[in-house]
């Protein structure tokens, strides 16, 4: 593959028209569902990468499975979080509920759910996950919520309690009475729901949020309206470039381009669902890790999401 440069600012700002879209999206509890058929489209569509997104496929259709069988023990009174969403706070914040979310029961759950589906080495680790005591496994979950790249000792076992987590925090966020407040200032980086960073960013689609972008959190799946043509770390305009990659007949493999900043030099994915409408953040992301590759090579940007599934040292 080879790099698609685009200096101009082509990506435009919010459309016009009567309806306002939304500046806060809940998610769907079918969103695993989703993900989990997008990853192996993308394994088969992408040979190189067929293990370890076949792989990310299963995980996503455990969780799909978990969500839908397992009953949370966490059951908060439907006002628990008013005072939260009135006066602008993330109702579920990460640091606040780590210890309060049954996420370690919804690991074992996935656990459950995963060993029959995958190969010895998947099922080794499994084993050994299992064999970890609580306090680990939450200093596991803990090294996840920070966004942070953990310790050899523990860094594969940390996409396997990021979808434990996500699981149960999407649980909480789509079962939320209204969506909260869309945050101001440098507090939009993060999501107005559980503070966390995003996964990538999403150009939507559909008659309210038509080629509207927005940021999808990296544990909750929350997504919020962030400009376009607009970096989304430092806010500044002057400086964006977009990079893609090209296969060797000069098309895009993927629906996804980065936008880097020169300002703060940092760089986020455009995951472009007008562009192909069953794409997904996280999975997209994934599978676009050689565009990661490149931009490391080439310019040394910092990444400003977070992705817990693709965990490098």
């Amino acid at each position: 593959m080879t790099a698609e440069h685009q200096a101009e600012h082509d990506y435009g700002t919010t459309p016009g028209g009567v309806v306002e879209p939304p500046a806060v999206v809940l998610p769907e509890r079918r969103l695993f569902s989703h993900r989990a058929r997008r990853l192996r489209d993308l394994s088969r569509r992408l040979r190189s990468m067929a293990d370890f997104l076949g792989f990310a496929a299963r995980l996503a259709q455990a969780q799909h499975q978990v969500l839908q069988k397992r009953t949370s023990t966490f059951a908060p009174d439907s006002q628990a979080f008013d005072l939260a969403l009135e006066h602008g706070m993330p109702p579920l914040s990460v640091q606040s509920l780590q210890d309060d979310l049954d996420w370690q029961e919804d690991l074992d759950a996935l656990c459950d759910a995963l060993e029959l589906n995958v190969g010895q080495p998947q099922q080794q680790l499994i084993q050994q996950l299992r064999q970890l005591d609580q306090e680990d496994r939450r200093n596991i979950a803990i090294e996840v919520l920070n966004a942070g790249t953990g310790t050899e000792g523990i860094r594969a076992f940390m996409p396997l309690v990021a979808a434990a987590l996500q699981v149960a925090w999407l649980r909480q966020s789509s079962a939320l009475s209204r969506p909260p407040k869309r945050a101001e200032g440098t507090a939009q980086t993060v999501c107005p729901c559980c503070g966390a960073l995003p996964v990538a960013s999403l150009i939507q689609v559909g008659r309210e949020r038509s080629r509207v972008r927005y940021m999808q959190c990296s544990i909750c799946a929350t997504e919020w309206y962030m400009e376009r043509a607009r970096c989304t770390t430092c806010f500044e305009t002057g400086k964006l470039d977009y990079v893609g990659l090209e296969g060797e007949d000069g098309r895009r493999p993927l629906p996804v381009r980065a936008e880097t900043c020169g300002d703060c030099e940092s760089y986020v994915k455009i995951v472009h669902l007008d562009s192909e409408v069953d794409a997904d953040a996280l999975a997209d992301d994934l599978a676009s890790l050689g565009l990661d590759i490149m931009i490391a090579r080439e310019r040394d940007l910092g990444r400003s999401s977070y992705n817990p599934w693709l965990i490098a040292g």
